[in-house]
């Protein structure tokens, strides 16, 4: 499947919408100085359009990690659970830092199955949270 096009206007206006940080991790572009994705939140697999509206901003694991899914097992309560939507959910409804702010809790079945989902907390991104809390770079500010 070709990817679909999108113009650098529509990119413009995603990555201000989404300020630079991935929709799932919060990881800012600039740490790792490389340019996050366009990510479709419901892919073109599914019939998602290329639309602001379906459009957000996602490290390429994150994007990869959710591929084509839109829904996933909560580990909690085993029910299927829709995946969290960066552009119409408030991160901060759905997830939390731990105590030492290098992984991501879900606090609801959504954010529960999207950290599983996604793998929100894989070893080397923990790892180089803890070295942005060091810095003084992590967790983003609101």
């Amino acid at each position: 499947m070709t990817r679909p096009y999108v113009s650098s206007d529509l990119r413009r206006q995603v990555v201000q919408d989404a300020g630079h940080l991935c929709g799932y991790c919060l990881s800012d572009e600039t740490l790792p100085g490389t340019p996050l994705s366009i990510e479709h939140i419901v892919p073109v697999a599914a019939g998602g359009p290329t639309t602001r509206e379906n459009l957000w901003l996602a490290c390429r694991p994150c994007n990869e990690f959710k591929g084509i899914q839109t829904h996933a097992e909560d580990p909690e309560t085993g029910e299927i659970m829709p995946l969290f939507n960066p552009r119409t959910q408030d991160w901060r409804t759905h997830f939390d830092w731990n105590n030492d702010k290098t992984r991501i809790v879900g606090l609801t079945p959504t954010g529960r199955a999207t950290v599983t989902a996604l793998q929100l907390n894989r070893s080397i991104l923990a790892k180089a949270r803890r070295r942005w809390v060091m810095a003084g770079w992590h967790p983003p500010q609101e």
